[in-house]
C-alpha cells in the first residue's frame, strides 16, 4: 500500500479537508507576489464607505470637539478681561461669558462620549467585515492556493491584523480631526498678534520633521512586528496540530524552543516599537515647552506695552499648548500605522484570485444513459510552484467507477482536486456532461460532484447536521432531509453506530466519541447525500477495516443489499459516476476501469486485471502476488 508523499514537485497529498501548510506562502497559480500599500489604503477606504455616516459622524464629532476646545481659551481670555475691568460694569457680561464657558466645557464632555461610542462602534463594524470578507475569499480561493499561507498566519491576520485594519476608517477620521486643533489654535494665535504666531512658526519644520520620521520608523517597526507575530503564531498552530506526534517522538522541549524561538525577535521589535514612540514623545516634550516658553515670552513683553490684555495673554498661553498638541497627532499618527501596516497584511490574502466561477446550472441528463460524464482535457496543474500535471486528458463514463494509480507523489490527489474544481487548472478544463466546471455556478457545482477525504473534518451542531452539511438549508435542519441522510449514512456504513449514540442522529457532534474510522464512514456520509452526479474519494476509505471498506465499496457499484433493499440505489450513490484515488489493488480491482497517472500523465487508462499483467504496473502495490489482481 503506498500513500502520496506529499514532496514539493511531486504532488501533494491532501487526501484531507485542510492539510496544514508551514513556512512562508509560495507562489502558486491565480497569487500575485504581494499587495502594496496602496492596496491596503483601497481596501481600508472601501471599508470607510460601507459605514461612510459613522465616519462622517466621528470626523464631525471630533471636529466639533476641537472647534469647542479652540473656542473655550478665548472665552476664559475674555471672561478675565471683564472680571479684571475697573469700572464695575463688567459683571453681567463676564456672568454671560461664565456662562458661555460652561457650555462649551459641558459640549467637550458630550462630544467627548460621542466620539467614545462612535469610535467603538465603527471599529467593531468594520474589524467584523473585514474578517468576514478575508474568510468568504480564503474559502473562494481554493484549498490550495489558500495553503499558500501557514494556518497560524492566517489566524493572526484574521484576528489582530482585522482588528488593526479594523481601527484605519477611525483612524483616518480622527487624525483629520486631530489637524483642526493646531492648525486652528495657530489661526487663533494670529487673531491675537501675528507675532505670537510668527513665533511658533519659527519652530513648525522641527515639528513636521519629528512627525514625519516617526511615521516612517513606526511603520517599519509595525511591520516586523506583525510578521514575527505570524511566524510565531505559525508554529504554534503546527506544535498543537501535531502534539500527539510530538509526545510520541518525546521532543516535546525540542518543539517548545522552536515554537518559542522568534519570541527574541519580537520582543527586540516591540522594544524598538516603544523606543520609536518614547524618542518621538521625548522629543516633543523639549521642542514643545520651548515653542509655547517662547510665545508667553512674546505674549508677556506685548503685555507689558499694552498690546495685549491679561485675558489675551492666557489664551495666547493656551493656544500654544494647543498649536503644539504632538502628542496627540503622534498617537493618532501610531494608531493609523498601524491600521495601514494591517491592511497591507491582509491585502495580500485578498490579492490571490478567487477560483473562476459561473452563473449555469448542471443540465439535467438523469434520464440519459451515460449520464455524469466527467473529463479531464489537457488539464496542467502544479504544486510547489512545480508542474506535477502535464496534459491529463482522462474520461470517466457516465455511472462508471475509474481508480486512480499512481506512484507516491504522482499528483493522484492533485487530479482528484482539479477533477471536482477544488483546484483551478493552469490550462485544460474540467467538463461534466459536457459543460464546464468553471461556468457553473458554485452552488449548481458543490449539488453535482461531492468530495470525500482521507481524514474528513465535520461541522454543524448535530452528527445529522454534519452529514447534511452539503445539502440546502432549512428551517428543520438535516431534519429536511432525513431520506436522504439515513439513505447515505446506510451506504457509508454509518448508520448502525449512529443510532447506538445517546441521541442517534440528533447527539450533539463535540459530544459523539467517534473513532477515526467512524469519521471517516461519515464523511463518506455527507458525500453521498451531497453530490448527484459524480463521487470522487480522495483515499476516502483508508482507514475502514477490510469488511467495512468491502461493504462500502459495493455500495458504490450497486451490489451491496442490506435487508433485502439497496441503500446504495436508495440513496443514489451506484447510479453516479465515481473518481477514487486508489492505493489498495483491491480498490481497483473493484473499479470498472483503472487510470494509471505516471509522468504527469495518463500513461493507461484499462481494467485493473490487464494492467496487473505489467510489472511496472504491480511494482505500483508492492509487486504483490496475482491475487491482488
Amino acid at each position: 500500500m503506498t500513500h502520496a508523499s506529499g514532496a514539493p514537485g511531486r504532488g501533494p497529498a491532501p487526501a484531507q479537508e485542510h492539510p496544514p501548510v508551514s513556512g512562508r506562502p509560495t507562489a502558486v497559480p491565480g497569487q500575485r507576489a504581494g499587495a502594496d500599500q496602496a492596496d491596503a489604503d483601497r481596501l481600508l477606504l472601501a471599508e470607510g464607505r460601507t459605514q461612510l455616516w459613522r465616519t462622517a459622524a466621528l470626523f464631525l464629532s471630533a471636529t466639533a470637539a476641537a472647534g469647542a476646545g479652540l473656542l473655550l481659551p478665548a472665552a476664559l481670555g475674555r471672561t478675565l478681561d471683564l472680571l479684571l475691568a475697573d469700572d464695575g460694569a463688567g459683571g453681567a457680561p463676564a456672568g454671560r461669558w461664565l456662562a458661555v464657558c460652561a457650555v462649551l466645557t459641558c459640549a467637550l464632555v458630550a462630544l467627548d462620549a460621542a466620539d467614545t461610542v462612535l469610535t467603538g462602534t465603527l471599529n467593531s463594524r468594520t474589524t467584523a467585515r473585514l474578517r468576514s470578507r478575508l474568510v468568504g475569499h480564503l474559502l473562494a480561493v481554493g484549498p490550495l492556493r489558500a495553503d499558500s499561507f501557514s494556518g497560524g498566519d492566517l489566524v493572526t491576520r484574521c484576528t489582530g491584523n482585522a482588528a488593526h485594519a479594523g481601527t484605519g476608517p477611525s483612524s483616518v477620521a480622527s487624525a483629520l480631526a486631530a489637524v483642526v486643533t493646531p492648525v486652528g489654535a495657530l489661526v487663533a494665535l494670529a487673531l491675537l498678534d501675528l507675532r505670537l504666531a510668527a513665533v511658533f512658526l519659527a519652530g513648525t519644520p522641527l515639528l513636521v520633521l519629528l512627525l514625519r520620521a516617526f511615521s516612517r520608523t513606526s511603520a517599519d517597526c509595525v511591520t516586523r512586528y506583525q510578521e514575527t507575530q505570524a511566524r510565531l503564531a505559525g508554529r504554534l498552530v503546527e506544535a498543537l496540530s501535531g502534539a500527539r506526534t510530538i509526545a510520541a517522538a518525546g521532543i516535546r522541549e525540542r518543539e517548545r524552543a522552536r515554537v518559542l524561538e522568534p519570541l527574541g525577535e519580537l520582543s527586540a521589535h516591540g522594544e524598538r516599537m516603544w523606543r520609536v514612540q518614547g524618542r518621538a514623545t521625548a522629543q516633543a516634550a523639549v521642542l514643545v515647552p520651548l515653542l509655547q516658553i517662547a510665545v508667553v515670552a512674546v505674549g508677556g513683553l506685548l503685555l507689558s506695552e499694552g498690546q495685549l490684555s491679561v485675558g489675551g495673554l492666557v489664551a495666547a498661553a493656551r493656544y500654544a499648548v494647543l498649536a503644539a498638541g504632538v502628542g496627540t497627532l503622534v498617537g493618532q499618527l501610531n494608531a493609523l500605522v498601524r491600521s495601514r501596516t494591517a491592511a497591507r497584511r491582509l491585502a495580500e490574502v485578498l490579492a490571490v484570485s478567487p477560483l473562476a466561477t459561473g452563473r449555469r446550472t448542471v443540465p439535467d441528463h438523469s434520464g440519459n444513459t451515460g449520464a455524469g460524464r466527467l473529463e479531464l482535457c489537457g488539464v496542467r496543474a502544479s504544486y510547489g510552484g512545480e508542474t506535477v500535471l502535464r496534459g491529463v486528458d482522462l474520461v470517466v463514463p457516465g455511472g462508471a467507477t475509474v481508480a486512480v494509480v499512481g506512484q507516491s507523489g504522482a499528483g493522484k490527489s492533485l487530479l482528484a482536486a482539479v477533477a471536482g474544481r477544488l483546484v483551478e487548472p493552469e490550462a485544460g478544463r474540467v467538463l461534466l456532461d459536457g459543460t464546464d466546471l468553471a461556468e457553473l455556478d458554485p452552488a449548481a457545482l458543490r449539488q453535482a460532484i461531492g468530495v470525500a477525504f482521507e481524514r474528513p473534518v465535520l461541522f454543524g451542531a448535530t452528527v445529522g447536521d454534519a452529514l447534511a452539511a452539503g445539502l440546502p438549508a432549512g428551517p428543520e435542519g438535516w431534519r429536511g432531509h432525513r431520506e436522504r441522510v439515513r439513505a447515505a449514512a446506510e451506504a457509508a456504513c454509518a448508520d448502525e453506530f449512529v443510532r447506538t449514540l445517546p441521541y442517534g442522529y440528533d447527539t450533539p457532534r463535540a459530544q459523539a466519541p467517534l473513532s477515526g474510522g467512524e469519521v471517516q464512514r461519515l464523511g463518506l456520509a455527507r458525500a453521498f447525500a451531497q453530490s448527484r452526479q459524480v463521487l470522487i474519494l480522495d483515499d476516502a476509505t483508508s482507514s475502514l477495516d477490510t469488511v467495512t471498506e468491502l461493504k462500502v465499496t459495493q455500495a458504490l457499484t450497486g451490489s451491496l443489499d442490506t435487508d433485502g433493499r439497496n441503500a446504495a440505489e436508495r440513496g443514489g450513490v451506484a447510479a453516479r459516476t465515481r473518481l477514487v484515488v486508489a492505493h489498495r489493488a483491491t480498490t481497483a480491482a473493484r473499479a470498472d476501469l483503472t487510470a494509471w497517472l505516471d509522468g504527469g500523465r495518463i500513461r493507461a487508462l484499462a481494467p485493473h486485471r490487464q494492467l496487473w499483467e505489467q510489472p511496472d504496473y504491480r511494482a505500483l502495490f508492492g509487486g504483490g502476488s496475482g491475487e491482488d489482481g
